[in-house]
Formats: C-alpha cells, structure tokens, sequence
C-alpha cells in the first residue's frame, strides 16, 4: 500500500481486485445503459478528477487509486479525503477495467451525472447555447463542449440521438468543461427548440451549403443577437427537417482548397463569431 493511500485507508486493508464487488459495479459504468440506471458515471485521469472535486453541481461517490496514482497525486487524495470521499486503492489491473484509454492513468472517480433538465440549463438570458444534434463521435462532442466553455457559452445541449455526455472518449475530451457549465440532454429536438426560444435564443444551424456565410452574418450584425447554434452530424449535418425548424443556416466560408471543415473546428469558428460580436 502506498504510504499517501495509508493515510486515508485501515493499514491491513488489501487493494480491490477487478472482481471485487465495489469494482465490478463500477464498471457497469463504462456502459450506457449502467450510467442511465445509476445516474453516475467515471471521470478517469487526475485533471479531470480534480474539475470533479471542485464541481458544486454534484457529488463524488468515490476515488479508485492505484498505488503508483496515489503516490503521484497526494493532493488530490487530500482534498478527496476532505470532501469525505471514499478512496478505495486498488491493483493495476482493476483500474485497467474500469479504464476505457489505451494508457490508464490509475486514478478514476465515481461521479454524479452532469445533464440538468432543459429549463434549468437555460434559466436567466443565455446569450450563446451550443446545440449538438445526432452527433454520435463522442471526441467531437467533448471537444465542442470544451470549446463552447472556453467561448464563454452558457450552456451546451444534447439533442436528438447524440452520443452520452458521460461517454469515456467525450467526458476526457471535454478536459474538465463538462463540469464548468450546465449540460442538458434530450432525445426530443422539438422540445430543446422550444426550449432555446422560450429562453430569448435564435436557433442558428452550422450548415457548409448555406446561401449565407458566417462573415456576411457578422458585418449584418446578426451575431450580436442570443444565439443557439445548432450542430449536425459529422457525416451528415443537419437533416432538412431539422434545418426548416431554424431561424436561418450558415456557413463558414472557406477561403483555401479544402473541401470542408470538421465538426469541433467549424463549431469553434461558429462560437467564437458569436462571443466576439457579443462582447464587441
């Protein structure tokens, strides 16, 4: 046992195993369905065990350590303990099942869910929403979250067949933003329409055939204006049906050879338009 994990733990206490019963149901977590029926799901690697620990919108259940993790991170074993959190060292290899990366970094919390429900998510006067709607590449839509947390958005939403926010590959491309501002979900694009213009909020849908680019946008001064920006599916975009449903499309013009953009770059382009005009 390492001598930080002592700490917080009985000396005589043996490391979890992967089939200790704590562990196993922790790794249900690693699925959708066990995330859905718990409503927690795992934040792995030490950053984004630290954005964890100092969110105020939920709790952490517990922190499973490796001794080689413990020994590396005392602090954030520290502020765990002070929190009251259960930490529970275990071996190499059952922080390796409860991993989803290629090189596991042995220290990986059990959290509560993030989404809140639409209104609360919207609630006061957002001026800037990042809508993502069936965008099922779950890197993009962390890096889309991160991107709309570093644009100062107000809020980021899961719309339609999306992936999980609580997906491993999204939660630790998201680097901790997941926890900086409110997440919502629904499978009901009607209703998070609805709801971002009930909240004051023009629905805006990123689309690469759209008559009107963002640069035109931005010199009519439509970018100042609260705006939802809607974004489709990697290989898709956004359907026709979903497009009617908007207040308008647009484009990022591209000004080189390249046939397109892809999803997390065009939203950063999008975003950023957006905050820039805002704040000019």
């Amino acid at each position: 046992m390492s001598q930080h994990a002592r700490k917080h733990h009985r000396p005589e206490a043996d490391p979890f195993t992967e089939r200790t019963p704590r562990v196993v149901a922790a790794r249900h977590l690693t699925r959708r369905q066990g995330r859905d029926k718990a409503g927690r799901f795992l934040v792995e690697g030490a950053q984004a065990v630290r954005e964890a620990l100092a969110w105020r919108g939920g709790e952490v259940h517990e922190l499973f350590v490796t001794a080689t993790a413990a020994d590396r991170n005392p602090e954030l074993l520290d502020a765990a303990a002070d929190q009251g959190v259960r930490i529970s060292e275990v071996t190499d290899k059952a922080a390796d099942s409860l991993s989803e990366t290629v090189t596991p970094q042995g220290i990986v919390a059990v959290c509560d869910a993030v989404p809140q429900p639409l209104d609360v998510a919207l609630k006061g006067t957002p001026r800037l929403v990042a809508v993502l709607y069936g965008v099922s590449d779950p890197g993009n839509a962390g890096t889309v979250t991160r991107v709309a947390d570093a644009a100062g958005a107000d809020a980021v939403i899961f719309a339609g067949d999306t992936v999980d926010p609580h997906n491993g590959k999204c939660v630790r491309a998201s680097t901790g933003s997941l926890f900086h501002l409110p997440i919502a979900r629904s499978r009901d694009a009607a209703e998070v329409f609805a709801a971002c213009r009930q909240a004051g909020l023009r629905l805006v849908g990123a689309d690469g055939y759209a008559q009107q680019d963002l640069v035109e946008a931005s010199v009519a001064g439509d970018l100042v204006q609260p705006t939802a920006w809607v974004f489709g599916s990697e290989a898709h975009g956004l359907p026709d049906e979903v497009k009617a449903e908007l207040d308008t499309s647009l484009k990022v013009p591209l000004y080189g050879a390249a046939e397109s953009l892809n999803l997390a770059t065009a939203a950063a382009v999008c975003l950023y338009g957006s905050a820039r005009d805002q704040r000019n």
